[in-house]
């Protein structure tokens, strides 16, 4: 600092101090020269740095030392001006700490003073720029995989053995850091490292080779082979199993990051049907990674099942034919061992058809049912794949009362609807409580263009769209009037999109309570990673068209209204055996759909009365 006396305006002259700034390379030259030259000199060095004039504003004047700082005569870089300089170089650190650092830079000083004083700054500007470096330069460092807290690792070893072979007639000890590089909570961390010393052994450039140690240690610390057990690494089922999930892998890799996998191969799910669409769900389930499928069925593998149900061969059929649920069970573990896959051969009870009070037919129904509700019970998506309309009646209320998911795909010749049920409210929630946080306007303030922002539990079931109860479907009809008849491929595209509506509403946050996208929303942002998650898909293979209807959960519903699964919850099996023994009009008595018809037929007469006299 300077002073500029005479003006009392002026202020005092400023100086902005230097930067050091030492390359890698100096450091790694400094070694060599230490070990290779220097050893145990502690005498002064001569130096040389530069400086530069342009660097960025706001950035401290730099002194830089290379590699070539040791070379005197090394060319200075372009727009650079050198600076001379000395290094004073210790051989341990307690002598560095233990330097008289006033004196060496008074001594700097007094150099300088001198160059000014006898002119010699004038031939030689340099001079007025000279520096000063002290260091402590015999740390080796290691990279050390050691997890140990006083123990170096392995790869220090022969390291060691090197620096006594090379300058223990220098050295007595060195100074040892072990690096250590983690990653902890997603942070570098190197506090691990540590950092000690080493006396070397006198071993100078002597020409034998040291005692070798190093067998590895077998399971039971002694020296013997390890024996590795490569059986299960080799084992097909294990070899399946790392890559049948390499596709869902990529999907979420490369395409679809935020893909929770979990939730879908954790699922649980109960296939009701394992014909034509129940075969064709169990294989897309399959494709998601799901590890959990459970069959019902009751029928038998006949000769016109296999070319149109994928899980069949013609031997199935041969003897009468093998129970469908059994083999589509054992068929899918033969496709990938890897799956939980069971069947129960059992019958569904079902509307209209009575069950005997007398006769074993009646504890027959009894141990369906209660198989069913334990079997709904323990899965986590309940799919209805069956050929009749009154066999989803029954699992349609377990499932409802147990707040299952199910997943509800039915066919026509070229149609077919694929859809989600409500889910219902928990049952500790209030009547007026609403599940999760969507408010939802009444139904009967609900128009259709008002159809929008329907929570889950306020949707409808498959049953929903009904106004009469369902009944034996079959009664009265040939054989060829009780069998589907549909396109070839409409199973498929139903059965597919059965799957994938599940795996939406499994990566929607609110899941079966999800809000219902309708066709409306197609060019709106969707819900989850993979689209959208309807209500229903309802599909013209006539048009190669689909539409997204959403609808109402009906209070007056035979399956899934609060009056049914009161009942249901009250009475248990003696409601149920009340359904199955008795015609429609029971369901239509119960949940008002008998009101319903006499008031709508009374305001049709009306209304004809009242045009004829106008």
């Amino acid at each position: 600092m300077a002073a500029v006396m005479g003006d009392p305006g002026l202020s005092k002259l400023q100086f902005a101090p230097f930067s050091s700034a030492l390359d890698v390379g100096f450091w790694h030259e400094l070694t060599q020269k230490k070990l290779n030259e220097y050893r145990l000199d502690e005498a002064p060095k001569d130096i040389k740095g530069y400086y530069y004039n342009g660097d960025s504003a706001g950035l401290p004047a730099r002194l830089t030392l290379e590699f070539s700082a040791f070379d005197m005569n090394a060319p200075t870089p372009a727009h650079c001006c050198p600076a001379v300089g000395t290094l004073y170089n210790t051989n341990t650190l307690e002598a560095f700490k233990a330097a008289d650092k006033k004196l060496l830079l008074e001594q700097a000083a007094n150099e300088i003073w001198e160059s000014i004083r006898s002119g010699a700054a004038l031939d030689n500007p340099v001079l007025l720029n000279k520096f000063l470096l002290l260091t402590f330069a015999i740390t080796v460092g290691v990279y050390d995989p050691c997890n140990l807290a006083q123990y170096p690792g392995w790869p220090l070893r022969n390291f060691l053995v090197l620096a006594a072979h090379r300058w223990s007639s220098s050295f007595q000890s060195v100074e040892v850091l072990c690096f250590r590089d983690r990653t902890l909570q997603g942070m570098r961390d190197v506090t691990h490292s540590i950092i000690f010393e080493v006396k070397l052994p006198e071993m100078a450039f002597s020409p034998d080779c040291p005692k070798a140690v190093g067998w590895e240690k077998n399971q039971k610390g002694g020296m013997g082979p390890r024996m590795v057990n490569l059986s299960e690494c080799m084992d097909p089922k294990r070899l399946a199993e790392s890559s049948v999930d390499l596709n869902l892998k990529l999907m979420c890799w490369r395409l679809v990051p935020t893909l929770d996998l979990d939730k879908v191969v954790s699922v649980k799910c109960l296939l009701l049907g394992a014909g034509t669409l129940g075969c064709n769900v169990a294989r897309t389930l399959m494709g998601w990674g799901v590890r959990h499928i459970t069959f019902v069925d009751n029928a038998k593998i006949s000769y016109s099942n296999p070319v149109r149900q994928p899980l069949y061969e013609f031997e199935d059929c041969l003897v009468g034919g093998k129970p469908k649920a059994l083999a589509a069970a054992d068929r899918l573990q033969k496709i990938f061992p890897g799956v939980n896959a069971r069947g129960f051969n059992m019958s569904i009870p079902m509307p209209g058809h009575p069950v005997n009070f007398s006769s074993v037919t009646l504890e027959q129904a009894r141990r369906d049912v209660e198989r069913l509700e334990q079997l709904v019970e323990g899965h986590d998506v309940v799919f209805l794949l069956m050929d009749t309309r009154e066999s989803r009646w029954l699992p349609a209320v377990i499932a409802a009362s147990k707040r299952k998911l199910v997943i509800n795909a039915a066919l026509g010749f070229d149609t077919f609807v694929v859809m989600r049920h409500g889910l219902k409210k928990p049952k500790q929630q209030g009547a007026g409580d609403l599940c999760p946080s969507h408010p939802v306007a009444p139904a009967d303030l609900l128009g259709p263009s008002l159809f929008a922002n329907i929570p889950g539990y306020k949707l409808g079931c498959y049953f929903c769209n009904d106004v009469v109860a369902p009944g034996d479907s079959t009664r009265d009809r040939t054989l060829d009037q009780q069998c589907t008849v549909s396109r070839p491929g409409l199973a498929m595209i139903a059965g597919a999109l059965a799957v994938e509506l599940m795996v939406s509403v499994l990566q929607h946050p609110e899941g079966g309570y999800a809000i219902a996208s309708s066709s409306d929303d197609r060019m709106n942002e969707p819900p989850t990673s993979l689209g959208l998650v309807p209500h229903q898909i309802r599909g013209f293979l006539s048009r190669f068209d689909n539409v997204l209807p959403v609808s109402l959960a009906f209070d007056k519903c035979t399956a899934c209204s609060s009056k049914v699964l009161d009942q249901y919850e009250r009475e248990g099996f003696n409601f149920l055996v009340k359904v199955f023994n008795s015609s429609h009009s029971f369901l239509e008595d119960l949940t008002g759909l008998t009101l319903l018809h006499q008031e709508t037929q009374a305001a049709e007469i009306w209304d004809m009365s009242d045009d004829e006299t106008v």
